[in-house]
């Protein structure tokens, strides 16, 4: 079942498409404290329909482009040419440690008055007025 989930989905890791043009065209430039290994085309090669380097991640299980640190997003987005290995990359004071998106989960962040949140609704407060044409 693993090996049908490999050739048919791309949420679950790399096809076997991309796994076979990252073995055939790409360099290994850095892995990132949650496991995603980060490739360009070899050697810095600049791909002539983009007028750049490629530059990709494969994803350590889910695929979850918010699981992208900030220094490698920077580079994975060509904001900086150095990727953060080589840059001594540090996360500014004001940047939070990554949290994994829980839309669509019971942890999601629900606000007050939301149907789907624990607790009681708050009463009508009588400023709204209801448009009549």
């Amino acid at each position: 079942m693993a090996g049908l989930m490999r050739i048919f989905t791309w949420w679950q890791g790399a096809t076997l498409n991309t796994l076979f043009h990252t073995w055939l065209k790409g360099e290994l430039v850095g892995t990132d404290e949650f496991g995603n290994r980060y490739y360009r085309t070899k050697g810095g090669a600049i791909d002539p329909a983009l007028g750049f380097e490629r530059r990709w991640v494969i994803y350590n299980g889910y695929a979850e482009g918010s699981a992208t640190p900030p220094g490698w997003y920077g580079w994975l987005h060509h904001t900086t040419d150095i990727a953060p290995p080589a840059d001594n990359y540090k996360p500014r004071d004001w940047q939070l440690p990554h949290e994994p998106n829980l839309t669509g989960t019971p942890q999601a962040w629900r606000p007050p008055g939301s149907t789907l949140a624990s607790g009681v609704r708050p009463p009508a407060t009588g400023d709204y007025e209801a448009w009549t044409p």
